[in-house]
Formats: structure tokens, C-alpha cells, sequence
């Protein structure tokens, strides 16, 4: 069961090695080089795809807002920007919603998709056909796209042996992603972490909803303290990602809370590689996915169809 999911987790360090060599986004970076302003546009995983990329622009000392892709609009664009779409398949409505956007104000347009799609002939493909609905390999190598673009736009430690140093420590992962400590909970589970960490958080209790077929939310410390951690009890679970990341100690404080309520606490910390926060996530990305692997061989779920029933319905997909 779900061995397609465990293939395309598998895969990631190759497509990585794929993506470190920054010539191919050398001209879609000089698309984007003049820009006053950059948006990064996407849905689900997309978003966070974009999210990230965002955080690695400004890096760049770039003007980088990341939109959900039902939410970018012409009112919000003006002359100057330039805009970013990540569509795993080049089929979402949204994104192809928000690149017609783009051409029709003349604006600079970068697109990241897979390597099926034909329909966007000036597109960033990313090289491994997702053959789970649970997507996997699309996001991280999105993420490495993205920092290649950063890269180019001048963000320090993302060239190509940081890329291959992240492809090697991916390895490691896969090897031994120290899982053993995060026990399945009875009824929920919770994510957190500290800036960055808090979109991996998402991304991974999205990846854990889709596979294993559970309750997983995704919060920043801020948000679970304010309010969203009041349903929980000592039924659920909370998982902390890189608690040492908080300089303000909030995300520790948050765990220890749960722990004072009775509620399993585990945490999961990346080695410090010196790695910057777009690739210092994907590790950590890949973890999360052979969590929600595990979660689902555990509670006998087919992780490889994600979407089923009156959600999978062809024409509330086609909306947008």
C-alpha cells in the first residue's frame, strides 16, 4: 500500500542533484531582476511553496508577497511588479487564473510546474512526474527552483553546493529520519514552529490530513497559543519543529504548556548546516512525509488517492 508515495519521497535527493545547476534559471531571474515589487502565487501546496520562496527573496533585499492563488487579483498588481506562479500540474484554475493576470498588465511571469505540462511552453519544470495524489517531490523541488531564482536575485547560501549538500542530507533522512519518538495520537494532531518552520508545519499536517486520513493542523506558536490550542486535550498530540530556531523562546514555552495539560509533546530538530531557511526546510519537509507515510500504513489508508468522493468532483475542481 501507497508504495507510489514511498517512491516519490525516495526520489527527492536525485531531483535536487537535477536542480543544481543554476544556468536554466539564469534567464527567468533576469525576468524578475528589474521588478520593484515580486509576487509568488499559488494554492495547498503551492502556497507554501510560495510562502517560502518569499521568505528567501527577501533575503534577497527584494519586495517579495506571496498571495493565495484565489486571492491575487488585478487590483493588486502595478506597473513595476513581476509575478511568480507554482502549479504542480498547470491545471488549477487559480494559478492559470493568476498568470492570464499577469499577461494581460504586461507584467514579467515566471511559472514553476511539473514536466507533463505542455500547455505553458516558457514554464520551470521541475523533473518527476508525481505518481501519488500525496505530493512529495513537485513541492521540494519547487522550493529548490525558487532558491535557485533567489540565488540569481542575490540571496546569500543558495548556489549549487548548498542544493547538493541539502540532496545529501535528504539522504541521510531517508536512511534515518528519526521518527521513532512520534507516536500516532488518539484523535489529533498539532504542528508548530518558529517562522519558517511554521510553513513546513502547515505543509506537513497538510501531507499527514491527505495520507493518513486524520485531523493535522499546522500553526506558528503565535496562533496555537492564541486560541487554536484550546480544543486540544490529552487525546491529541503536539509536534514541535525546531523549537531553538524561536529567539524569543515562545516556541518552547508553547511545548511545555502542552506538556503542563497533558498533551504528548515531541520535537524534531534539523541539524545546523548552515543552510539558509528555504533549504534548511526541506529536511525537515521530507520527515514529515515519511511521517505521514507512516501514519497511513498504521491506520491501513491508500496515501496515493488523496482526493475521493463528493471532493473529487470534476466541476467544483474546474471553479475559477
Amino acid at each position: 500500500m501507497t508504495t507510489a508515495l514511498d517512491a516519490m519521497i525516495a526520489a527527492q535527493p536525485a531531483a535536487l542533484d537535477a536542480l543544481a545547476d543554476p544556468a536554466p534559471t539564469a534567464k527567468p531571474a533576469e525576468l524578475l531582476d528589474p521588478a520593484s515589487r515580486i509576487w509568488l502565487v499559488g494554492t495547498g501546496t503551492s502556497q507554501h511553496a510560495a510562502e517560502l520562496g518569499a521568505h528567501a527573496l527577501l533575503d534577497a533585499g527584494r519586495d517579495a508577497r506571496w498571495v493565495p492563488a484565489s486571492q491575487f487579483t488585478p487590483r493588486l498588481v502595478r506597473g513595476g511588479d513581476a509575478v511568480i506562479v507554482i502549479t504542480h500540474t498547470g491545471e488549477t484554475p487559480y494559478a492559470l487564473r493568476a498568470r492570464r493576470i499577469a499577461l494581460d498588465a504586461g507584467l514579467p511571469l515566471v511559472t514553476i510546474t511539473g514536466p507533463e505540462t505542455i500547455e505553458i511552453p516558457d514554464a520551470i519544470r521541475t523533473p518527476v512526474v508525481e505518481a501519488s495524489e500525496t505530493y512529495t517531490v513537485s513541492y521540494t523541488a519547487a522550493l529548490t527552483v525558487l532558491a535557485q531564482l533567489a540565488h540569481h536575485l542575490g540571496a546569500p547560501g543558495l548556489g549549487k553546493a548548498a542544493i547538493r549538500a541539502t540532496a545529501e542530507r535528504i539522504r541521510a533522512v531517508l536512511g534515518f529520519p528519526g521518527l521513532a519518538g512520534v507516536p500516532i495520537p488518539g484523535r489529533a494532531m498539532a504542528i508548530t514552529g518558529p517562522s519558517a518552520w511554521s510553513v513546513t508545519a502547515r505543509e506537513g499536517a497538510l501531507k499527514i490530513r491527505e495520507g493518513a486520513r486524520m485531523l493535522c493542523e499546522g500553526f506558528d506558536p503565535e496562533r496555537l497559543l492564541h486560541g487554536a490550542a484550546v480544543p486540544y486535550t490529552a487525546a491529541d498530540s503536539l509536534l514541535v519543529l525546531q523549537p531553538s530556531a524561536d529567539p524569543d523562546g515562545l516556541t518552547a514555552a508553547v511545548a511545555e504548556a502542552a506538556r503542563r495539560e497533558h498533551i504528548p509533546v515531541s520535537t524534531l530538530v534539523e541539524p545546523d548546516l548552515g543552510l539558509p531557511d528555504l533549504l534548511a526546510q526541506i529536511p525537515m519537509t521530507v520527515r514529515l512525509q515519511m511521517l505521514a507515510l507512516r501514519f497511513a500504513r498504521m491506520r491501513g489508508q491508500d496515501a496515493d488517492v488523496a482526493i475521493t468522493g463528493a471532493w473529487a468532483d470534476k466541476p467544483l475542481w474546474r471553479i475559477g
